[in-house]
């Protein structure tokens, strides 16, 4: 495209086969938002949902130095549009549930049963839009124990 487009739609046409694609991106550090990442360097819409006031934990990774969105968080957010959302309030989760009604994927990597409190489990997102695909980036399963320093279930 020579004219019109976005900046990574100019940068790399051949790479847009993702394009139309609306994801709902729930991540956090590495795991989670590389593979939302990728997602929208091929294309995809990433709206990426952040806690309001503070923002993504990636933003805060240097003690002692002001909050400036330093280059981690950047390297793995590039191409994705950010929105803060307080998850807790009602208000809150409604339009995060408007919001993956219309989209084609969510992922997220929040802590150990998070993402059930708040009512956007598997389930609950498959009532609100059952062809969604639904991914979990998650260190271990939920039932996985520490022993002896190695993971065993």
């Amino acid at each position: 495209m020579r004219n019109g487009g976005t900046r990574n739609e100019r940068q790399r046409p051949g790479l847009q086969f993702l394009k139309g694609i609306k994801v709902v991106d729930f991540t956090q550090f590495e795991a989670g938002t590389t593979s939302t990442e990728v997602l929208a360097w091929f294309g995809a819409e990433v709206v990426k949902i952040e806690n309001p006031g503070r923002g993504d934990p990636g933003r805060r990774l240097r003690p002692g130095k002001p909050d400036d969105d330093p280059w981690y968080f950047h390297q793995f957010n590039v191409n994705k549009k950010s929105l803060t959302i307080n998850l807790k309030s009602p208000k809150g989760l409604d339009l995060v549930k408007e919001m993956l009604k219309k989209a084609d994927v969510t992922v997220e990597n929040m802590a150990p049963g998070t993402i059930e409190r708040l009512g956007l489990d598997y389930e609950s997102v498959k009532r609100l839009n059952p062809g969604i695909i639904y991914c979990q980036v998650k260190a271990s399963e939920p039932a996985a124990r520490m022993r002896r320093g190695s993971l065993s279930t």
